[in-house]
């Protein structure tokens, strides 16, 4: 989508907008069996569709189009590409449709722009979810047909040129910050550095527009003094080279406003000392010339330790390849060079664009030549494609993702040579989960150059790394904190998940067992399905997770397998405190008090038989019946005659089934919440509802609430527990007062 909008300013004169013809001859200089009827077809339907409508700035909206054109055929992209930049607006902002595309101009044209089309509601929100939803969208239209993302990009492009008409200033900070965060580093990995470092300036200026300022007067200063040292060093360059018989172009390359920024920030410089080093690139015919240029340039001058990098022979994961050197050149300053081929000139400007090339009389992507230009670029959209199968939700994959994005890049290998990309900071698990994600699940050791290491060592440049394989495939506490690359940790999420699901599933099943036991019923995962129904779940294993995880009660799986019996619970509900009443009254004794006295259990201490307890008189309700240590006792100290001392009757001791709260802490380990299970109900105890209370790397904490018979039996399951390997402590706990309280 692009930015409209309505003003009173004068639209710009026809002529300014190149005709269709202008687009024609563009294409045709680097395709000249360029289709021009169709290319001004798409160009009169898209003036058309745009008419009434114009832009912030009063530009006709038909300009944007255009200017978008014009910008994919700099980078020489296909006919249907650029049908596409003149259309890719009309199915959204005007009466124009998918439909009518395709019998006009082609199916495929079509699909282009509905992918173009899905991905326009990105700028219409600000929330970082949409922003996290319209990703995923994004990489998935991408993996399908790169073309949408290089339509994308040229779009985003001509608006940000244009950003400065958009009236609200929060509004063109949200678009510049969004630029910076997805738009360039997704240009930039896919190799097309001529839009990347533009988006970026353009973001800077509007995010940081003094600091933008101040580089670029300064620029203008260093230009002003060195343009002249600049052209003497280029030449003296330039000769050495031909004094070689190097053949070699030389011209110098000025630094980018958010570049000089970046190097502020990162390296901690001066700005003076990064305007005192040149830079220059230098173009020739061969690979083997830049080898040969590198040893001219090195006998010459002497070079700067640790900076020099071979991407030729260890091509960038976007297909860059270049040589870098930095040498004290002539008047003793330093001198930034990059050597490369014209063809590794047009992959770094260009990336993925620089291989639409003529084959079999048409002009298409040539997927042969990216790959024997040292890898196809599409390959960087792999990981993306990765972390959104890992599952999660968006913003978990925006930060994913990120992590990818933004990463200097460091080079290691398997031991049978295979070259591993990683970001600056990887670890050996990193790399295991990037090789495969299912050698990372297993990893419990790694090797770094023949030496064991720990699985948190940041590699470094030219490591060769093994990776020790172990028989489980469960994430131990922590390791989502000992990688740094968002395929791992979405992979380890995941894991972590799925073994979640699993421990919640197999307290849940124990939970249902138990239950149907309770009502002399016999239980199958078959006999389940009128039950899932009701409650509507897909599965038993949906039912037992959500059961172990308290979202749903054994009382409620009873519900919806007996249906009959959700009436009776009906109405015991309606007679529930009578019957708390008439157990209060059987099973709790006390001098002086008469039949007709109302007894109840206090929910804030859960009373079990066998503790001691004491009876405290509630006007209009009767007596309330508290353990001795209480703590709501408090507010009745200075109010001694509402108490009465309070007894279990014989029949508490051997007919009670009451409800006592566990609390318990445990190793966040597999088959911790099932060793919990077994052990109550080895202890004849039933657990009736699950709290997660608190949950950590480390640790996690829970409540049960268990059926018991008294606080004898109570407290003989937590010495069970406390048995327990995989428990750290377990204590009985009180029930909180919004808690029901125990029948």
């Amino acid at each position: 989508m692009s930015l409209t909008g309505t003003t009173a300013t004068a639209s710009p004169p026809a002529s300014a907008i190149p005709s269709a013809q202008d687009l024609v001859e563009r294409v045709r200089k680097y395709d000249p069996s360029a289709d021009a009827g169709l290319i001004e077809r798409a160009y009169d339907f898209s003036r058309e569709m745009h008419a009434p409508q114009t832009r912030y700035s009063g530009e006709p909206y038909h300009g944007h189009v255009v200017a978008v054109a014009m910008i994919l055929a700099d980078l020489r992209m296909d006919v249907p590409t650029l049908c596409t930049g003149l259309l890719h607006d009309t199915v959204e902002d005007t009466p124009a449709t998918l439909d009518q595309l395709s019998r006009e101009f082609s199916p495929e044209i079509a699909a282009l722009v509905d992918g173009v089309t899905k991905l326009g509601k990105m700028e219409l929100s600000s929330k970082r979810t949409k922003q996290a939803e319209n990703l995923q969208k994004l990489v998935v239209a991408i993996s399908t047909d790169v073309r949408v993302l290089i339509v994308k990009l040229a779009d985003r492009l001509h608006n940000m040129r244009t950003l400065n008409h958009i009236p609200r200033p929060e509004k063109r900070e949200r678009i510049a910050m969004e630029t910076l965060e997805i738009y360039a580093p997704l240009a930039r990995r896919m190799g097309i550095n001529r839009i990347c470092v533009e988006l970026e300036d353009l973001a800077f200026r509007h995010l940081n527009p003094a600091a933008h300022e101040s580089i670029t007067r300064r620029m203008v200063d260093v230009r002003a003094k060195q343009g002249e040292a600049v052209a003497e060093v280029s030449a003296e360059i330039a000769a050495k080279l031909l004094d070689a018989g190097v053949d070699a172009r030389v011209f110098g390359r000025e630094k980018r406003p958010y570049s000089i920024w970046r190097k502020l920030e990162r390296k901690g410089l001066t700005f003076e000392e990064i305007a005192d080093i040149y830079a220059f690139r230098i173009i020739v015919p061969e690979p083997d010339d830049c080898y040969r240029a590198l040893g001219v340039i090195h006998q010459t001058w002497r070079s700067v330790p640790e900076r020099f990098h071979d991407y030729i022979s260890t091509p960038k994961p976007n297909n860059y390849r270049s040589l870098h050197t930095t040498v004290i050149g002539p008047g003793n300053v330093r001198v930034e060079l990059q050597i490369r081929t014209e063809e590794m000139e047009r992959v770094a400007e260009r990336g993925v664009a620089a291989h639409w090339r003529y084959k079999d009389q048409a002009y298409r992507y040539d997927a042969a030549s990216a790959r024997a230009a040292g890898g196809d670029p599409l390959d960087r959209l792999r990981p993306f494609m990765e972390i959104l199968e890992q599952g999660g939700d968006p913003e978990d994959f925006l930060e994913h993702a990120k992590l990818e994005m933004f990463s200097d890049q460091v080079y290691c290998f398997t031991p049978k040579g295979d070259l591993i990309a990683l970001p600056s900071g990887a670890t050996a698990l990193d790399f295991a989960y990037a090789v495969h994600t299912e050698l990372g699940h297993a990893c419990v050791g790694a090797k770094i150059n023949g030496r064991e290491r720990p699985l948190r060592t940041i590699l470094r440049n030219g490591d060769v790394v093994q990776i020790v394989r172990g028989g489980t495939r469960q994430p131990p506490p922590g390791w989502e904190e000992l990688v740094v690359t968002g395929r791992a940790k979405a992979a380890i999420r995941r894991l972590i998940r799925a073994s979640e699901r699993d421990e919640f599933s197999r307290i849940g099943r124990i939970m249902a067992e138990h239950a149907f036991r309770r009502e002399g019923k016999s239980f199958r995962d078959d006999n389940l399905s009128d039950a899932l129904a009701r409650l509507e779940l897909d599965t038993p294993e949906t039912l037992f997770e959500a059961m172990g995880r308290g979202r749903i009660s054994s009382a409620e799986l009873l519900d919806a397998a007996f249906p009959g019996r959700k009436d009776e619970r009906r109405e015991q509900t309606s007679a529930r405190q009578l019957i708390r009443d008439d157990k209060a009254r059987l099973y709790v004794r006390g001098r002086g008090l008469t039949q007709g006295v109302s007894l109840h259990f206090a929910a804030c201490c859960s009373p079990l038989p066998g503790d001691r307890i004491v009876g405290v008189l509630i006007p209009e309700r009767g007596v309330e019946i508290h353990t001795i240590d209480c703590e709501r006792l408090q507010e009745f100290e200075n109010d001694p005659d509402r108490w009465t001392d309070l007894a279990w009757t014989p029949e508490a001791e051997t007919s009670a089934v009451s409800i006592g709260r566990i609390h318990a802490v445990m190793h966040n380990e597999p088959g911790a919440l099932a060793e919990i299970a077994r052990t109550v109900g080895e202890n004849r105890g039933n657990i009736a509802n699950v709290k997660t209370v608190k949950r950590a790397t480390d640790f996690f904490e829970m409540a049960f609430d268990v059926e018991v018979f008294d606080v004898r039996h109570l407290n003989n399951i937590v010495a069970a527990l406390k048995m327990c390997e995989s428990v750290v402590d377990a204590e009985r706990a009180r029930l909180e007062h919004e808690d029901e309280p125990p029948a």
